[in-house]
């Protein structure tokens, strides 16, 4: 069943698909159960019950020395069904094992002893047939062929439909969500996901049903979508309780409690880890609620309560058989605990891991006694340890495991100064990141944010260690800016929870040096120890300077001016704090882009730099606004570049004045929506409205896929977050989440040919107390697939809006005026012509993501 052990991201997701392997083999591993029911009229053969509680116990090397011998015994009395379905198990159980070509070779006999290539109803038994390509279809998953395990779960959907079997036919389809999710196509597998929930609701309850709703709540869980969650989840724990299920009743409520606690409801979570432990008859569920409940007692620094549970799921570990998930609850609860008991526990970790034949488990069990031996300075016996678990990790073909052995050996050798080879272990580390890309989004929702731990760290760390050097090659600085926007797609699909950035796309060198020569790129990196600054000027090589201000106090900085910005009776602060952050990103190369002819600036801008807008930076006199026009960019990369001079501007604009009643109290009314409108109108731009009622998701989605519209401008209340759910534009009947915005702007790609060349969100505004929250304006920008995003950061008097945005299309209007220019023509309008209006507070929210011609 689902942990929720504050352990590392990858290997969350390995448990993960373990889990979902369970839940979707109901009908695998009774496989072993209906052998002989299908063929053989006697009670199960002695070995075959032994298997079976080896490997629902998680000993699985044992398991796999019983199976064979079944195998054997079924091939000597001939019996070549049930020799088939054992190799089937076999399979299975190699692949628990990571034994990938024992478990390839088992299930391709167990398929050609079944005449699956001469498949033919008349001489096949088709529910054999169909459990054994649902192993094969996991196998191809596990071993990175997302593509052909869907195809399988296809053809097992197909059998089951012929069969009439509506719970298998759902377990068919769960595969196919899961095969979806692994390529990244997480839109296909939610539809895919709701599509069954519907045909699950007529059907009578069962114990099929129950376990196929758990996963597909688990499932939808993993996915972002916490309240479907939940509410499939309760239908399951419902069932399972109306059937007196105690086993599933206690699956249940243990990830009930996993939701909660993703929402951050934690006296509910908190209360459905008690009902577990009180419900279960698994001692094995029991504890990993114990350990879930005393995980999430330390994180909300409830350390009383959390002391007092720690004899408890000690005593409960002991009284535990060995088994892959009760290594892996010792090992996750030696995270949380004193380092002497932590070495006690992670020795017999290792030491159980040993006596079942474990080698993942034992990977996992040296690495974190390695990352223990770290901590406490003992750096030789660490680096041993940390390359064993290294070797036995890569023997297992486990790169969700073998890339924090690769980070963990990195740091090692740095602190031993070695640092040739721990740059080599740091890129070896990357490399396993980027082969687990689409992996890494498939996992659970409550560990989203130990990206910030577990993933986000190993770039940073690897590019401080690149940039060590007092003088940078130029191969060195490519190397740099490419792992910094590595991280920022990382970032990106860990928001959606799939990999997201597709399509042609453009390196931004290429458009400078070519396209625009007048533009410069600037990528600031933070780093743990200093800023790194990294400068692309036209038809030059890199430059890069080095800050010496440390993460800590560069973050403190940003932070002071994104919180003084928008106070009346700070601006003279503004700009003495932001007089500095211009030092550090413009001063030393200002000589440079004047000799350049430079007049745009493009910023790929990290971490908490993305908060402030570099147009409030000053030098002393002026602000950069007065000075360049100013762009930011998600990555490295740009959608194929289009000047908006070349094409006549069609707007569909839609605002909302007064919000739907339930949002009343949270988000004020725009009465200046109409004379924004009005302005966009004067200014000569073709222009439709939908305001207040008509504003709503199906008229927006009619006009979008129906009419030639290019510029989408939204005058309405909006929020940007650091998670997707709470990303969101409000309509006249709710919130957009960017996620359905996404789906709607994709229907307009397959209907209409031509890019969105601009999108307009005039009012919104990140979330407050939400350091991230700017991905959620990456995130809405990327997802819109539009070739540029003009947004708030946050939310602006809206008569000041409407005469900004009124300036910006009038600008737009005008011949040979790139975006970046018409926007900060609008800018400087604002700040000189208005005088309430100077204030950076009004004028510098604004900021233009994308194409900037």
């Amino acid at each position: 069943m689902p942990f929720l052990f504050r352990f590392n991201k990858s290997i969350l997701r390995f448990l993960v698909i373990t889990v979902c392997t369970v839940i979707l083999s109901v009908k695998l591993l009774p496989a072993l159960a209906n052998i002989t029911t299908v063929k053989n009229e006697e009670s199960q053969s002695q070995i075959e019950q032994t298997g079976k509680a080896l490997y629902d116990s998680g000993r699985y090397a044992e398991a796999a020395q019983v199976l064979q011998k079944s195998v054997e015994e079924y091939k000597q009395q001939g019996k070549i069904i049930e020799q088939a379905v054992a190799l089937g198990n076999l399979s299975l159980t190699h692949q628990q094992l990571g034994n990938w070509k024992k478990a390839i070779d088992a299930i391709t006999q167990s398929l050609d002893l079944q005449g699956y290539k001469k498949f033919s109803q008349n001489n096949i038994n088709l529910p054999v047939l169909a459990q054994t390509l649902d192993i094969q279809g996991r196998l191809q998953l596990a071993i990175g062929r997302p593509e052909q395990a869907f195809l399988i779960w296809k053809q097992t959907e197909e059998i089951y439909t012929k069969l009439k079997d509506k719970n298998s036919i759902v377990i068919s389809r769960l595969g196919q969500a899961q095969a979806l999710r692994s390529q990244g196509f997480n839109r296909r597998a939610v539809e895919l996901l709701e599509q069954i929930n519907q045909t699950l609701k007529p059907q009578p309850d069962s114990l099929e049903k129950a376990t196929a709703l758990l996963s597909l709540g688990n499932t939808l869980q993993s996915v972002g979508k916490l309240e479907e969650s939940n509410h499939v989840l309760q239908q399951s724990l419902e069932i399972a309780q109306r059937l007196k299920f105690n086993i599933h009743t206690a699956s249940s409520l243990l990830s009930l409690g996993n939701n909660a606690r993703a929402q951050g409801k934690v006296s509910e979570a908190i209360s459905f880890y008690q009902q577990t432990q009180r419900v279960s008859p698994s001692p094995l569920t029991k504890v990993q609620a114990q350990i879930n409940q005393y995980s999430l007692l330390i994180e909300t620094q409830n350390y009383s309560q959390a002391q007092s549970l720690i004899p408890t799921i000690q005593t409960q570990l002991e009284q535990i058989p060995p088994s892959r998930a009760s290594i892996y609850a010792r090992i996750n609860f030696a995270n949380f605990l004193p380092h002497n008991i932590s070495f006690s526990l992670l020795a017999t970790a290792i030491q159980q891991s040993r006596s079942i034949g474990d080698v993942r488990a034992e990977a996992y069990a040296l690495g974190k006694l390695g990352n223990l031996y770290e901590k406490t300075q003992q750096l030789q016996q660490a680096r041993e340890l940390t390359e064993k678990a290294l070797m036995l990790a890569k023997e297992t073909n486990s790169a969700e495991i073998a890339y924090l052995w690769q980070w963990q050996l990195g740091r090692i050798l740095k602190s031993q100064g070695n640092i040739k080879a721990a740059t080599t272990a740091y890129d070896a580390a990357i490399n396993s990141l980027e082969e687990l890309r689409t992996d890494l989004v498939a996992i659970n929702q409550d560990v989203q944010f130990n990206f910030r731990d577990n993933v986000e760290p190993v770039y940073r760390e690897s590019v401080a260690l690149l940039l060590s050097e007092e003088k940078p090659s130029q191969k060195t600085l490519e190397q740099a800016r490419e792992r910094i926007e590595a991280l920022q797609l990382a970032e990106i699909d860990n928001f959606f929870r799939e990999a997201c950035l597709e399509g042609q796309r453009v390196v931004l060198d290429k458009v400078v040096d070519k396209e625009n020569p007048t533009a410069a790129i600037i990528y600031p990196i933070i780093l743990p120890e200093q800023l790194q600054v990294i400068i692309k000027i036209p038809q030059k090589q890199l430059r890069h300077h080095t800050i010496k201000k440390s993460q800590t106090e560069v973050e403190a900085i940003l932070q002071q001016i994104r919180e003084y910005i928008i106070e009346p009776d700070r601006a003279e602060d503004v700009q003495t704090i932001s007089q500095e952050v211009y030092n550090w990103l413009i001063k030393p190369i200002e000589s440079e882009l004047t000799s350049s002819k430079i007049n745009t600036l493009v910023f790929v801008l990290d971490g908490a730099l993305r908060n402030v807008p570099m147009a409030a930076l000053y030098d002393g006199e002026k602000y950069l606004v007065e000075k360049y026009a100013i762009a930011l960019s998600l990555g490295l990369q740009l959608f194929q570049p289009k000047p908006l001079a070349q094409t006549k501007l069609n707007v569909l604009a839609g605002g909302l004045v007064q919000p739907p009643l339930d949002y009343q109290k949270q988000f004020p009314p725009l009465p200046e929506i109409k004379s924004e409108f009005n302005l966009i109108s004067q200014a000569g731009v073709s222009t439709t409205q939908l305001l207040d009622q008509k504003f709503n998701s199906k008229n927006l989605e009619t006009k979008v896929n129906t009419s030639g519209y290019n510029v989408l401008h939204l005058a309405t209340h909006g929020q940007f977050s650091s998670r997707a759910e709470n990303t969101f534009i409000l309509a006249a009947d709710g919130p957009i989440n960017v996620t359905q915005f996404d789906s709607l702007l994709r229907r307009r790609d397959e209907t209409r040919p031509e890019a969105l060349e601009m999108l307009v969100l005039s009012a919104c505004q990140t979330a407050a107390g939400d350091n991230r929250a700017t991905l959620g304006l990456a995130g809405a920008s990327l997802k819109a697939g539009a070739r540029s995003t003009v947004a708030s950061l946050w939310h602006v008097n809206d008569k000041s809006t409407a005469i900004l945005i009124g300036e910006f299309y009038r600008e737009l209007t005008k011949t040979k005026v790139t975006k970046a220019e018409a926007l900060r023509k609008a800018q400087i309008t604002l700040l000189t012509q208005y005088p309430n209006y100077t204030r950076p507070g009004f004028w510098a929210p604004y900021v233009l993501v994308g194409n900037w011609l």
